[in-house]
């Protein structure tokens, strides 16, 4: 029996050690090939140095084009049973044409975060007001919305996202799968070969800056975080890591100040397994944040706001400190950096949650079942979307045309 086809477009070309992002379609990608499917990976974007090496891992691999009948040529002649897209952009940008040349295939979205939440979050905290239901409103929300339904499963990172799309949205939760990040299980072995307490020193952050919830937090971090906490210990120091750092961002380098900007780090694991402390004080965003989870990973305690702890633990089972106005969150900083105990307690909430909350075993499985039922009853399963179904054909007949003409322009 051939292998079934999974033709994943990315918006980018993952990088693991870039972004959470590229983590998490690595760890789907596994998912399917432990499953024995046959994978494909295409994007119009250009490669990094830092790009993962699929090819290692039995991936094909080809480059795309936008707005190009080349895609349709490419896309019939391989004839996929399954295609994921990477974020909503992507669906729109080649979601008709899939459904044009392989009407049969399953399309699957993986949001990696809902858009619309985290600029709507945004704007509200550079309006310095609260969020209103009204606010995530917006034309980002609709075609996002959009796009999740014409799509046969969309894959929500967060819990909190899925209630939002169920219960403000009111989306079909048949059409939704609640899949966080995956990790193997944390083992006593691991566990014990963690630096312990005394062999770390100072604090740390790390996120690609292209994001703009991780430049935000850095400025806040130097602006008004890091001098609370540089007071009253004065010989830590602040180390941030990330990609693509900006010149802005370089300019806050203050070694003076115990304000070192490393740049993009070789072993994201090998730096946070280092420090003692893990700052992350989000302001806006949405989704999980990996840099969190890899904290837990390698047993460094953290303190990071509400919208950082969002769909991973309540405060109270935060492997550290959870907090949302500069001075708490400096408080609970040098708090959690002095005292051992509440350390090595925090430590302790990290493997719970990683162990408990993100097996990649059981999660693995749910993935692979939802998406065989649907391979089984695929009418079945869009005849109870009507509305999406109803898009689709209302994008065939507008969006389609304009990359026709865009199509022909460029020709």
């Amino acid at each position: 029996m051939p292998k079934q086809k999974l033709l994943i477009i990315g918006k980018v070309w993952p990088e693991p050690d870039s972004s959470a992002a590229g983590q998490r379609m690595l760890q789907i990608i596994d998912a399917f090939l432990e499953a024995g499917y046959q994978i494909t990976f295409v994007s119009s974007a250009s490669k990094s140095s830092y790009s993962a090496d699929l090819k290692s891992l039995g991936i094909d691999e080809a480059e795309i084009e936008l707005n190009s009948k080349s895609f349709d040529d490419f896309v019939a002649d391989l004839n996929p049973g399954l295609v994921m897209f990477d974020r909503f952009m992507t669906e729109e940008q080649f979601g008709w044409r899939v459904a044009e040349q392989c009407p049969d295939a399953i399309r699957i979205l993986d949001t990696e975060d809902l858009h619309c939440l985290r600029l709507a979050r945004q704007k509200a905290v550079k309006q310095k007001k609260e969020l209103t239901i009204d606010d995530l409103y917006s034309d980002t929300a609709y075609r996002e919305i959009a796009s999740i339904c014409r799509c046969d499963l969309s894959l929500i990172i967060s819990n909190i996202e899925l209630e939002l799309l169920r219960d403000i949205f009111g989306l079909d939760v048949n059409l939704l799968l609640y899949l966080p990040f995956m990790f193997e299980e944390l083992s006593d072995e691991e566990i014990a070969k963690w630096p312990k307490f005394s062999d770390r020193r100072h604090f740390m952050t790390i996120g690609n800056f292209l994001h703009e919830p991780n430049r935000d937090s850095t400025f806040w971090i130097r602006n008004e975080i890091w001098p609370l906490i540089r007071k009253e210990l004065p010989d830590a120091e602040m180390h941030l890591y990330g990609a693509y750092p900006s010149k802005e961002i370089e300019q806050l380098h203050k070694p003076e100040e115990g304000f070192m900007v490393k740049g993009r780090a070789k072993s994201s694991a090998e730096v946070i397994r280092s420090a003692r402390v893990l700052l992350s004080p989000l302001r806006f965003g949405a989704g999980l944040k990996g840099k969190l989870a890899e904290a837990m990973q390698y047993g460094t305690p953290s303190i990071t706001t509400s919208i950082g702890a969002e769909g991973m633990a309540k405060s109270k089972d935060w492997p550290g400190f959870v907090a949302d106005v500069p001075e708490q969150i400096a408080a609970k900083a040098i708090e959690l950096y002095t005292e051992i105990e509440l350390w090595q307690n925090a430590q302790k909430k990290g493997v719970k949650i990683i162990n408990n909350n993100f097996s990649d075993e059981p999660l693995k499985t749910k993935l692979l079942g939802r998406v065989g039922n649907i391979l089984q009853t695929p009418d079945e399963h869009r005849r109870k979307n009507f509305i999406g179904q109803m898009l689709m054909h209302h994008t065939m007949a507008s969006t389609k045309f304009m990359g026709k003409w865009i199509e022909a322009k460029n020709g």
